[in-house]
């Protein structure tokens, strides 16, 4: 099993699928990684020698950030929001949407379970 930016990316997927395992890299940026590593997108993880998952490592180490430090950089960006208290980061605090969404009816995922209410029952 492979080893790349501290995740066992599954050996029987295409290069390019096995590398959307790790947080920050999609299928735009597989195929870029993959075009600079010079590994045509369609062989499988174990085809790959040791030399090629190196060179993959390398060029992702080099180009991106992925995994703990994409994780930090956004859980900073939002602390700093909320730090501000501009209208963002209020909505980050109180845990509603933060894009606009309308909250009168839906927005169940970012409010969690419904809450009943005493007393409305007619």
């Amino acid at each position: 099993m492979a080893r790349i930016a501290g995740v066992n990316i599954p050996t029987n997927k295409r290069v390019t699928i096995a590398l959307r395992y790790i947080h920050g890299i999609g299928a735009t940026k597989a195929a870029e990684i993959c075009e600079k590593a010079g590994i045509t997108p369609e062989r499988r993880v174990q085809d790959l020698s040791d030399a090629e998952v190196l060179q993959i490592r390398e060029a992702i180490d080099r180009d991106y950030i992925v995994e703990g430090d994409l994780r930090r950089d956004v859980a900073v960006n939002i602390k700093r929001l909320m730090d501000q208290a501009c209208y963002r980061g209020l909505r980050h605090r109180r845990g509603l949407p933060v894009r606009g969404q309308r909250t009168h009816t839906n927005a169940r995922t970012r409010k969690g379970p419904a809450k009943p209410i005493a007393g409305k029952k007619k």
